[in-house]
């Protein structure tokens, strides 16, 4: 829970202080998030394979509890923030930009002539005006002092180079922290149990609900302190709910019964090279992971999506491989379904991650957030998703038990291929929203919607995909196929980070100069990758009897639909 807490509080503040704090392009903030959501999963295949063959979990995930409040805490460390310049064209005049407040509360302002005035943007051409006063109403009455036409003025971004790169390094921190901890956790709640403890669900249940409260919480608390009073405080919030998470394991570990020990403890006193052991180079290959995770985010607009691509088609190329080569008849049939299930993942994920990049930004720019003469804080809609599982998981749980004591419970494929399929609704619906409010606001009501629909997605495919994955693959390359379920997922996120690219507005402070330009461009990317994925659902819908036969009876019970890959 704690762990979720910080970091989904993070998650939920991030792509906005990019964009805000430190003036990154939507561009360059998106592909960023991508990356860096990315790298979180993929590097849960290192920190995986260290705890299974050295470490064990407890130490796994002892280390990347550290690593996570070494990260979570450095996000604290902002700076005064980046300066953006504006640069008329003729006469070269630089006017440096101030900026007061965050998310939907940011306003501009710039000293002119001795006084301070606020700046706005003329709807429709994007020409930049400057207020005869420093008028901080929502809606400013103040007369125009002077007008800069959009095509006669250019912008100068001034970075703070050390509290971008403590922000880079931050960001790496934790990466590394979740690859050791991630898919470690989830093991040491399988260790607890035997196969055949009556026990076991209600204990992955109770762990299951926790991650959801963490984010739940998370997303009320830590996003509103860090809007309303600071960034800062906001991941500071989010540190101080790591460190706790890390506490509470030391003092809980006791209760482990020794299951999640190293599988062989004399291993990691053996030196691995001169005066380095097994167990400190296990560590130290944590200080790699955070070198090469800073490297990738602070260049990850550069990161050709064509390699990106090209590695998902080797890795196809490669299993598919191993499939015809080293296996055959039934078990080669079920490892071609793993593959399915692994490559099915991506449209859903690639669509569902836009909440924490570009339905973010649109949120915060876009939507009218007033509710009962609040005006709520981004952030806190990233609630809805936990609050929606919550709520409707355990009726999930029991409508598949019911339909399939009447034999009508869908197949795994056939819950893939709807959750496929809800995924792109869910920005038709948003996008039908975007054209009722015309040159207005959109109602929050949409917001409530889309999340309400992707959750239902979530829970078509979150709950059994890597289960039946795990059930499908043979015993002897399990763990090769949550390798590639796990790089799948990273290159699913790195997908989302492209797609949230091509919402990206033009912006001066982190804010929109053209609206209607803006709502445009969502409707257009919204649109299409709601039809695409709406087509994916149909054609997986369509090859689900394939799929079905190739899985030979290994449906999974009803009563692993509790089970998110969250928890993984």
């Amino acid at each position: 829970m704690w762990e979720r807490f910080s970091y989904y509080g993070m998650r939920g503040l991030l792509v906005l202080y990019l964009t805000q704090h430190f003036l990154f392009s939507d561009e360059k903030s998106s592909i960023m998030y991508g990356a860096y959501t990315a790298l979180v999963y993929v590097m849960t295949i290192i920190g995986g394979t260290l705890a299974d063959r050295y470490l064990g979990q407890r130490k796994a995930v002892t280390f990347g509890a550290i690593l996570l409040c070494l990260g979570h805490f450095g996000m604290a460390f902002e700076g005064s923030g980046s300066k953006e310049y504006v640069v008329t064209g003729g006469s070269e005049i630089e006017i440096e930009i101030q900026h007061e407040g965050r998310g939907d509360q940011r306003q501009l302002f710039v000293d002119m002539d001795g006084e301070t005035r606020r700046i706005v943007f003329e709807q429709g051409s994007g020409d930049l005006q400057i207020l005869e006063s420093a008028d901080d109403a929502k809606e400013p009455t103040a007369a125009v002092y002077q007008q800069i036409a959009k095509d006669a003025y250019t912008t100068r971004i001034e970075q703070q180079e050390l509290y971008t790169n403590i922000l880079f390094l931050s960001l790496a921190f934790i990466i590394a922290g979740v690859g050791y901890l991630k898919a470690n956790i989830s093991t040491i709640v399988g260790a607890i149990y035997e196969f055949d403890d009556p026990r076991r669900d209600s204990g992955f249940s109770l762990f299951y609900m926790g991650i959801n409260l963490g984010s739940l919480l998370s997303s009320l608390s830590c996003g509103i302190i860090g809007i309303l009073w600071g960034w800062k405080y906001g991941f500071g919030l989010a540190g101080i709910g790591m460190l706790a998470g890390l506490l509470v394991f030391l003092w809980g570990q006791k209760y482990l019964d020794g299951k999640a020990e190293p599988p062989n403890p004399e291993a990691l006193k053996q030196s691995f090279l001169g005066p380095i052991n097994v167990e400190m180079a296990c560590y130290l290959a944590g200080a790699l992971v955070i070198g090469v995770a800073m490297l990738l985010v602070m260049n990850a607009e550069v990161i050709p999506d064509w390699f990106v691509g090209s590695l998902g088609i080797a890795i196809f190329v490669g299993l598919v491989g191993y499939s015809f080569v080293q296996l055959q008849g039934t078990e080669r049939k079920r490892m071609f379904a793993a593959i399915y299930f692994v490559l099915a993942q991506i449209p859903f994920w690639a669509l569902f991650e836009q909440a924490g990049s570009s339905l973010t930004l649109f949120t915060d720019r876009l939507v009218d957030k007033e509710m009962l003469g609040i005006n709520v804080p981004t952030p806190v809609f990233q609630f809805l998703n936990a609050g929606y599982i919550v709520i409707f998981a355990p009726i999930f749980a029991w409508m598949w038990i019911a339909l399939s004591k009447r034999k009508m419970e869908p197949s795994t494929p056939v819950k893939f291929a709807i959750g496929v399929f809800l995924a792109g609704l869910g920005f038709l619906s948003l996008v039908g929203g975007i054209g009722m409010s015309g040159a207005g606001m959109t109602a929050v009501g949409f917001i409530f919607l889309i999340y309400w629909v992707h959750t239902m997605g979530e829970l078509m495919v979150s709950p059994v995909g890597l289960s039946a994955v795990t059930k499908l693959a043979p015993a002897r390359v399990v763990g090769m196929t949550m390798g590639a379920w796990f790089l799948y997922s990273g290159l699913s996120n790195y997908l989302a980070g492209v797609i949230a690219r091509t919402t990206g507005a033009e912006t001066i402070g982190g804010q929109i100069t053209d609206v209607a330009a803006a709502k445009a461009t969502y409707v257009s990317v919204y649109a299409n990758v709601g039809y695409v994925a709406m087509g994916i659902g149909v054609f997986m819908l369509l090859i689900s009897p394939i799929i079905k036969s190739w899985m030979k009876g290994s449906e999974l019970p009803a009563e692993s639909s509790m089970v998110s890959d969250e928890m993984f």
